[in-house]
């Protein structure tokens, strides 16, 4: 078998393409918790402790003075944790939302194979098979 016979055949498998859906379903989620982070969360918490922009915390190793934190990255390197504090809080936000629906699918794994190992009836005898045990049963008198 050909490389390329080979790589196409594990290209079209199912798990393959159902992880390119995964990664592109997780790219877009992203940007959504980057969103509900930057534009709704951080201005309340900003709110909340006295109007702080958390985007503008950082510490010029430079030596540079700058008001802002583009300003400071222009003028040389900078360390901006508050950047840091943003990142962290979207990756607590997605590792929350991810860590309840891994959840939710692991309990509905254990619900159905409970369900499926209810005991069920038995097909019923078929006809010739029912035939057989009768004749079979009277030869035995």
């Amino acid at each position: 078998m050909s490389f390329f016979s080979e790589f196409k055949e594990f290209a079209v498998k199912g798990n393959v393409m159902d992880l390119a859906v995964g990664v592109i379903i997780g790219g877009a989620f992203g940007k959504i918790v980057d969103s509900l982070v930057g534009d709704v969360i951080m201005p309340v918490v900003s709110t909340i402790f006295g109007g702080l922009d958390f985007s503008n915390y950082f510490i010029a190793l430079a030596g540079q003075n700058a008001s802002t934190l583009a300003d400071a990255k222009k003028a040389g390197a900078v360390l901006a944790y508050g950047s840091f504090l943003t990142v962290t809080l979207n990756f607590i936000i997605l590792a929350l939302v991810i860590f309840v629906m891994i959840k939710q699918i692991n309990r509905l794994k254990r619900e159905k194979p409970a369900e499926a190992a209810a005991p069920a009836e038995p097909p019923p005898t078929p006809e010739d098979i029912q035939l057989l045990r009768e004749i079979r049963d009277s030869l035995k008198k």
